[in-house]
C-alpha cells in the first residue's frame, strides 16, 4: 500500500529535473534578464520574526538556492558496499603475491583505486610508491614515476623542470628507463645527479677510419658513387641476416663491391654502421645518424645495434620538443626505450600536456592506442593515470571522455571494468548524456560495483523516470546492509515526510555526507528560517570544510545582510579553490569580494595582523584563513603568509590546499634560507623525513632563523625520544625562541617545548612554558597546562584548565575530547558525546565508549559502537580495537578480517601484526 501511495504522489507531483540556473529565479520561473548588478526584491511583506528581508541593496543577482537545484554528489571512485571485507581480501592477495612482480604492482594500483574515496593523500602516496617499488618493466616505471611527481605537484614549483630529478629513486626519470627489479626502499636516493660521463677521444675517428684498429677492409658498399670500405666479418657479425648475406649462399657472399643504394641509408649512415661494427659505440654520432642506424638495424635484424640505438636516442630526450619529434620515429621503428623516454616527458608535463593537441594525438584515438600497444606502451595503468588527471581538470571535456574510452579498451580485470564503467557513467552524467550514462552505470553494477546503482537511479531520474529510480534504491536498501549513501540517494526521489526521514537516516549512518545538511538548510531558507539554515549548515562546516557548503552559508549571510560573515566565507572558499565560480557558476568570488568590501569596515595591513592575532588566539581557524586571504590580496608575494595559510589548512584537514599554499610560499620566497625551510616542510609532509632535516640544517647554516630551528626540532621530535635526544630538541627550540618571530609562532614553540618537558618529567619547566605561551595568547597552551596538572594529580585543576580552552576556542571538539580524560565516567561520556556531535570524524570517543561497554561485558554493543564509525571512517585504530574485541569473544574469523583490513591501510602497524599472528595461529 505504501508503494501505491507513492505512485499516486509521483503522478500528481511535478518531477523536477535540474533546472538550468540561467533560466531560474527564486520562485522557479524563467528569467533571462538577471545580470550581475541586478538586485532582487524582498520575498514577502508579512514575515516571521526571525525572517530578515532581502533589501534591494543585497547582492543576490540570481536569487537564493532552492531545494529543486540540489543534488547528491555521485563519487567517481570505487565504493565497495563491504569496504572492510574488500580491503581484507586485497591484503590477502597482496600477501600471497610474489614480491617484486608486476602483478603485485597492479594490486597496489587496485588498492589505490579503493582508497581514493577516503581522500587521504598519504595513503594514496603509499600505494603509488609500493606500486613503483614492485614494477619491473620500463613502461610501468615511467608511468608511476610521473604519477608520483604529479602527486607532489612539482609542476607548480618555480624553477623545477619536468625532467629534473628530485633525488628519490622511485621517481627518478633516469632510473625509470632501466628495466628490471631493484630492491630499493621508498626513501633511497638515486645516483643520477653524479657525473658518470666519459671523456670521448673523438680525434681517433677520422672519416670512416678507426685509427685505433688496424684491419684491412675486404668488402665495399656503394651508395651512388660513394664507396664505404668495411671489414666483411664485422659487418656480418651485426646480425644473422647480414651474416647469411655475406657468408652464405647469396650472390653478395662472392662480391667485394655491393650496391646498397636502394637500402635507404645515406653515405654518412653507412660509414657510421661500419664504425659501429668495429667499436660498438654511438656517442660520437649525431642523432640523425643514429636514427638511420636504427632503421638499418630494423631492416637487417641487428638486435644489438637496435638496442644500442634505442638506448642512445632515449637518453637524448630532454624536453617536449625532442619528445614530439622522436616518438614518431620510435613508434615507426618499434623502439621501446625511445617511446618510453618520449612518453616520460609527456607524462611528467601533466596536466599542462593535456591541453597540447600534438601530445594528445598519441593517446586519444583507438589507432593511437594500438600503435602504442605495438611497442608495449598501451596499458590500463597508463590510461588510468591520464584519465584521472583529465577528470580532475574537467569532468565534461572531450579529452576526459576519450581517455576513459581508451581506458575501457585496456580493462581486463573485473575491478578495472567496474571502475572505468562507473567513471564513464559519472562523466556522461555531467555531460547530460543520460541514456549512455545509465548504460555505463549498469555495466559497472553488473561488474559488482553496487554503488553504481545510485548512478543508474540518477540517470533514470534525469530521463523522467523518478518512480523507477525510487523503486531501484528501495530495492537496494532492502537487499543489502544499509549504508548512508543509499538513503541519501533515495531521498532525492522521495517526497514529503519520507524524504526528510531518509535524509535523517543518511546522516545517522554517515554524518560526513554533505547533501542532507545542504538540503535541510536550503529547505529552512524556503521556509524563511534563515538563522536556522545557518545553524544547520554550520554542523557540517565545523568538521568538514567544503567550498559548496561555504558558498551556501555565504549566500545565507547575504540574505540577513551580514556582509562581514559572507565575505569571510567567500575568502575561505577561494583559499580552498581559487577559481571557484559562485551563484550557479555565474560569478567569480573575486568579483563578489569587490562588491562586498565596500559594505564592511576597511582594514590596513596592521589592522589585519591584529585581527589575525585575535582569531588565531581564539582558535578561529576559518576566520584566520579569511584574514590571511585579505592580507595576501594586499601583498600576494608574502611567503610568510602563505606558510601560515598552509598551517591553518592542515589543521582543518584540507591537505591538498595546504600543500598548494606551501608550494606558493616556496615560490614567493626571496631568500635561499627561506626556500630551504619551505622545501623542508614539503618534503616532511610527503614522507621524506631525512631530506627535510637536511634542508633545515642547510637553512640554519645560511641564516639562523626561527622557522629553520622550529622545522628541525619538529622533525626530530616526530619519533620516540630518549633523554639525550629530548635534551637536544629542547636546545634547538630554545635557539628558535632567540630568533625574531611573532607571538603566533613563538607561542607554538613554547607549547612544543612544554610538551617535551612533560615527556621528560620536568613538570615545573613545562608549566612555565605553557604560562609564557598563554601570556602571548597561545590559547592551545591550556591543554598542555591541563596535562601538567594531571601529571601532578591535580585532576580538578586539569579539568578547569580544559574548560577555559572550551570557552575560548571556536573549534573545540578536540578540547571536549581531551577534557573527558580529567573527569568521572558520566561527565566523560557527556564530553565525548559532545565531541562526536561537533566532529563525528574524531575516533577516540568511539573507541572510549566501546571500551567502557566492553568492560561492562556488553560485547555486542561495544562492537556495534565501533562498527557504526568504521562504516563511514575505516580507521586503523578502530579496526585494530574491533579485531581485539572479536579475538576476546572467540570470533577469530572476524578478528582476522579486521586485522587484514587494518594492515591494508598500514602493513607495518606492530600491534595489529601481533594480533593478526595470534589470531592466525
Amino acid at each position: 500500500m505504501h508503494g501505491l501511495k507513492l505512485v499516486e504522489r509521483f503522478k500528481s507531483t511535478q518531477v523536477h529535473a535540474l533546472i538550468s540556473p540561467s533560466d531560474t529565479t527564486t520562485g522557479g520561473k524563467s528569467s533571462r534578464r538577471k545580470f550581475i548588478n541586478h538586485k532582487i526584491k524582498s520575498f514577502s511583506k508579512s514575515k516571521p520574526s526571525n525572517w530578515v528581508s532581502v533589501s534591494e541593496s543585497t547582492h543576490l543577482p540570481y536569487g537564493l538556492p532552492t531545494t529543486d537545484l540540489l543534488e547528491p554528489f555521485i563519487d567517481p571512485h570505487l565504493k565497495p558496499i563491504d569496504f572492510v571485507g574488500t580491503l581484507a581480501d586485497l591484503y590477502r592477495r597482496l600477501q600471497t603475491c610474489s614480491a617484486q612482480s608486476n602483478d603485485k604492482s597492479m594490486l597496489c594500483i587496485e588498492q589505490y583505486s579503493l582508497l581514493r574515496s577516503l581522500g587521504d593523500p598519504k595513503l594514496l602516496r603509499q600505494c603509488l610508491r609500493a606500486a613503483r617499488q614492485n614494477a619491473g618493466d620500463v613502461h610501468s616505471k615511467v608511468v608511476l614515476s610521473a604519477w608520483l611527481r604529479l602527486e607532489r605537484r612539482e609542476d607548480e614549483l618555480v624553477g623545477v623542470s619536468a625532467m629534473d630529478c628530485s633525488g628519490h629513486i622511485l621517481d627518478c626519470p633516469k632510473a625509470a628507463l632501466v628495466s628490471g627489479y631493484a630492491f630499493n626502499s621508498i626513501h633511497d636516493n638515486c645516483q643520477c645527479l653524479k657525473d658518470h660521463s666519459e671523456v670521448i677521444d673523438t680525434s681517433m675517428f677520422i672519416g670512416n677510419e678507426c685509427l685505433g684498429l688496424n684491419e684491412d677492409s675486404d668488402v665495399s658498399f656503394f651508395i651512388g658513387n660513394e664507396e664505404i670500405k668495411c671489414v666483411r666479418y664485422r659487418i656480418a657479425a651485426l646480425s644473422r641476416v647480414l651474416n647469411v648475406m655475406l657468408f652464405g649462399s647469396f650472390l653478395e657472399s662472392k662480391m667485394d663491391r655491393i650496391d646498397f643504394s636502394q637500402i635507404g641509408i645515406s653515405v654518412k649512415g653507412m660509414r657510421a654502421a661500419e664504425v659501429y661494427s668495429r667499436t660498438r659505440r654511438l656517442d660520437f654520432f649525431s642523432p640523425e645518424i643514429v636514427l638511420e642506424l636504427l632503421s638499418f638495424a630494423n631492416r637487417f635484424c641487428c638486435e644489438e645495434m637496435k638496442s644500442a640505438c634505442d638506448a642512445h636516442l632515449a637518453s637524448l630526450v630532454g624536453n617536449m620538443e625532442d619528445a614530439l619529434v622522436l616518438i614518431e620515429f620510435g613508434l615507426e621503428e618499434t623502439a621501446n626505450l625511445v617511446v618510453a623516454s618520449c612518453l616520460q616527458v609527456m607524462l611528467r608535463e601533466l596536466p599542462s600536456s593535456l591541453y597540447n593537441w600534438k601530445v594528445m594525438k598519441f593517446f586519444c584515438s583507438s589507432e593511437a592506442r594500438e600503435r602504442l600497444a605495438r611497442v608495449g606502451h598501451a596499458s590500463f595503468l597508463l590510461y588510468y593515470f591520464l584519465s584521472q588527471v583529465a577528470m580532475e581538470e574537467s569532468m565534461v571535456s572531450n579529452i576526459t571522455l576519450i581517455l576513459l574510452e581508451r581506458l575501457s579498451e585496456c580493462a581486463t580485470e573485473r575491478w578495472q571494468r567496474a571502475l572505468v564503467s562507473h567513471q564513464l557513467g559519472c562523466v556522461l552524467l555531467e555531460r547530460k548524456e543520460y541514456k549512455d550514462a545509465q548504460r555505463c552505470f549498469e555495466a559497472a553494477a553488473v561488474a559488482g560495483h553496487v554503488y553504481s546503482t545510485a548512478g543508474v537511479a540518477r540517470a533514470k531520474h534525469k530521463q523522467g523516470q523518478q518512480y523507477s529510480a525510487y523503486k531501484l534504491m528501495s530495492s537496494l536498501i532492502s537487499e543489502n546492509k544499509p549504508v548512508g549513501w543509499m538513503y541519501q540517494e533515495r531521498s532525492f526521489y522521495n517526497v514529503g515526510r519520507e524524504k526528510i526521514l531518509d535524509l535523517k537516516t543518511a546522516t545517522e549512518l554517515d554524518p560526513t555526507l554533505l547533501f542532507p545538511y545542504k538540503y535541510r538548510a536550503v529547505a529552512k531558507v524556503e521556509e524563511k528560517q534563515i538563522r536556522e539554515a545557518i545553524l544547520e549548515i554550520d554542523k557540517i562546516i565545523w568538521f568538514k570544510l567544503s567550498p559548496d557548503c561555504l558558498e551556501l552559508r555565504a549566500w545565507f549571510f547575504l540574505v540577513v545582510e551580514d556582509y562581514e560573515s559572507a565575505l569571510r566565507d567567500i575568502r575561505v572558499l577561494l583559499t580552498l579553490e581559487p577559481n571557484y565560480m559562485m551563484f550557479h557558476g555565474k560569478v567569480t568570488g573575486d568579483y563578489l569580494i569587490g562588491l562586498l568590501s565596500h559594505r564592511v569596515q576597511q582594514w590596513n595591513q596592521a589592522d589585519c595582523w591584529m585581527q589575525l592575532y585575535q582569531r588565531w588566539s581564539c582558535i578561529d581557524d576559518i576566520g584566520s584563513l579569511a584574514i590571511i586571504h585579505q592580507m595576501l590580496a594586499n601583498d600576494p608575494g608574502k611567503s610568510l603568509l602563505r606558510f601560515r595559510q598552509s598551517l591553518l589548512l592542515l589543521r582543518l584537514n584540507c591537505q591538498k590546499a595546504a600543500m598548494r599554499s606551501l608550494r606558493l610560499a616556496r615560490n614567493h620566497s626571496t631568500s635561499e634560507h627561506e626556500i630551504l625551510v619551505y622545501e623542508g616542510w614539503i618534503l616532511y609532509d610527503t614522507g621524506h623525513r631525512e631530506e627535510a632535516l637536511s634542508r633545515a640544517e642547510k637553512s640554519i647554516l645560511l641564516q639562523r632563523s626561527f622557522e629553520a630551528f622550529f622545522l628541525k626540532a619538529f622533525i626530530l621530535a616526530d619519533k620516540s625520544l630518549d633523554p639525550e635526544s629530548s635534551s637536544y630538541v629542547v636546545q634547538i627550540l630554545k635557539e628558535a625562541l632567540k630568533c625574531p618571530s611573532d607571538g603566533l609562532r613563538k607561542g607554538q614553540a613554547l607549547n612544543n617545548l612544554g610538551s617535551i618537558y612533560v615527556d621528560c618529567g620536568k613538570l615545573d619547566l613545562a608549566a612555565d612554558c605553557y604560562m609564557n605561551a598563554l601570556d602571548i595568547k597561545h590559547t592551545r597552551a591550556h591543554q598542555g597546562l591541563a596535562r601538567v596538572y594531571h601529571q601532578k594529580n591535580q585532576r580538578q585543576a586539569a579539568y578547569d584548565e580544559m574548560t577555559k580552552l572550551i570557552e575560548k576556542a571556536q573549534n573545540n571538539a578536540s578540547a571536549y575530547e581531551k577534557r573527558s580524560e580529567y573527569c568521572d565516567q558520566e561527565m566523560a561520556k557527556f564530553d565525548l558525546d559532545t565531541a562526536t556531535q561537533l566532529d563525528p570524524l574524531r575516533t577516540y570517543p568511539y573507541r572510549y565508549r566501546a571500551a567502557v561497554l566492553m568492560d561492562d561485558q556488553k560485547e555486542t554493543e561495544a562492537v556495534e559502537e565501533l562498527t557504526k564509525a568504521i562504516s563511514f571512517k575505516p580507521d586503523l585504530q578502530m579496526l585494530h580495537l574491533r579485531a581485539a574485541f572479536y579475538e576476546s569473544m572467540g570470533n577469530l574469523t572476524s578478528a582476522l578480517q579486521d586485522c587484514q583490513a587494518a594492515l591494508c591501510l598500514d602493513p607495518d602497524h606492530k600491534e595489529t601484526l601481533d594480533l593478526y599472528n595470534r589470531a592466525r595461529d
